[in-house]
């Protein structure tokens, strides 16, 4: 540690010491907090003068710092404020972050694990979540919503490990994201067709590339007299719903009950005539849920994490079978492949110097369909060949979608008709 940042921490465990003792509440008490502060910076500097300590440079700088620290987020209380970061990461002492363009960059600011882990009980006060020795992982929706935290410590990890990711965008509707380029206004016309009616869509893509911000614009063409209930186990949608709910799980109390999974809640809303439902990230049992949302004849969309199509669906049936239900892999299969109408897979880079930021796109979207065998069968009705090239339409429709849409489709506007109107209107 140097000796900017021995002395910073000395100071700022004084103040803290200092403002225990008096027990008071740096919201309310703020005069009388950097009273002891100013104390801690004094006392410093005394004991610089008698050789003890490296004297400072700048004392009324330190005393801002530490006051930050000690009433604040500390040094992550800048950086949380730009709107050009996208992802915090905190590994002990160490904090780095993501900025727009897609580079992680190192905090100039020393900070300590002990000061880190304060910030991170300090967003979580806010909320019904806990990081502790009972409960060593957290999940919490921090900074009024506008950020999801996701945190270990020991035995868990092997010191404090936060990501703390911003949501960078959050009510975004498909024209958006053909402004982004994240889509083509063809792909844009056909996504929106298919959620005239209840169909059934995956969104999968890595981490970061962008599912979320796409999910939320497929739920802004969801028609307005549709029932739309989203469950999430940390909620990010924030889309305006004329009909229906959003709904977050709950962790289990300081007793160890209490808690509502994203299983319960799927299964909860299937009892409230959805049109369609919505789950972000499925990862578990929730996705056996799914399969009776099929048998309702709800609609749904979710997320999940896959490299492709059939990645998507074996990443579901995986899940599914997760909730132990006597089903055979081969049903639940079969069960999706029927019922899923597409797959929509997003990619990112790292490094896209022409553009200045992280790139997030669009790669295929795949119509998926069942087959002679257990397998399902994929058709590519949108393809990229490589991220920056064109999202080309193969000129694929399936009959089945095409006359589910047509049907939904106000004025009797056929799907063809749409794609081609959306072209022209693109080369204008």
């Amino acid at each position: 540690m140097s000796a900017r940042a021995d002395a910073y921490e000395t100071i700022r465990r004084d103040a803290l010491a200092g403002v225990e003792r008096r027990r008071l509440e740096p919201e309310r008490e703020l005069d009388e907090v950097r009273n002891e502060v100013e104390r801690a910076v004094e006392d410093y500097q005394r004991r610089a003068r008698l050789g003890d300590e490296l004297p400072l440079g700048d004392p009324a700088a330190m005393v801002q710092r530490v006051l930050r620290s000690v009433t604040g987020l500390g040094p992550l209380g800048d950086l949380l404020a730009r709107r050009d970061v996208e992802e915090v990461f905190v590994e002990g002492a160490r904090v780095t972050y993501l900025d727009t363009s897609g580079r992680l960059r190192g905090l100039p600011d020393p900070t300590g694990e002990e000061e880190n882990r304060q910030v991170v009980d300090r967003l979580l006060a806010a909320t019904e979540r806990q990081l502790n020795a009972t409960y060593p992982i957290v999940q919490a929706r921090v900074l009024d919503g506008t950020a999801r935290l996701t945190a270990a410590i020991p035995p868990v990890a092997d010191r404090l490990s936060v990501t703390l990711r911003r949501y960078t965008v959050r009510d975004a509707g498909l024209d958006d994201l053909v402004a982004h380029g994240t889509l083509t206004a063809e792909a844009a016309a056909f996504l929106w067709a298919t959620m005239q009616f209840r169909s059934r869509v995956v969104v999968a893509g890595e981490p970061g590339a962008g599912k979320t911000t796409l999910l939320a614009a497929l739920l802004h063409a969801v028609p307005p007299s549709h029932c739309v209930r989203c469950c999430e186990e940390i909620r990010e949608l924030a889309v305006p719903l004329l009909h229906g709910a959003y709904y977050e799980v709950r962790p289990p109390g300081l007793d160890g009950t209490g808690e509502i999974g994203l299983r319960d809640l799927v299964k909860f809303v299937l009892a409230m005539r959805p049109d369609r439902i919505v789950v972000g990230e499925v990862r578990g049992a929730e996705a056996f849920e799914l399969t009776r949302a099929v048998n309702a004849g709800c609609g749904f969309c979710c997320t999940v994490h896959a490299n492709g199509a059939a990645d998507a669906i074996n990443a579901l049936v995986n899940a599914a079978l997760m909730a132990g239900e006597n089903v055979t892999e081969r049903i639940v299969r079969k069960v999706f492949g029927e019922a899923i109408d597409l797959v929509v897979q997003l990619g990112r880079d790292d490094a896209a110097p022409e553009a200045g930021t992280l790139r997030r796109q669009v790669t295929e979207i795949t119509a998926v369909g069942p087959a002679m065998t257990d397998e399902p069968s994929f058709e590519p009705i949108f393809v990229r060949e490589a991220l920056g090239r064109p999202l080309e339409w193969t000129g694929v429709l399936p009959d089945a979608l095409e006359a589910r849409a047509e049907r939904a489709l106000p004025g009797g506007l056929r799907l063809r008709a749409l794609l081609d109107r959306a072209r022209a209107e693109a080369t204008r």
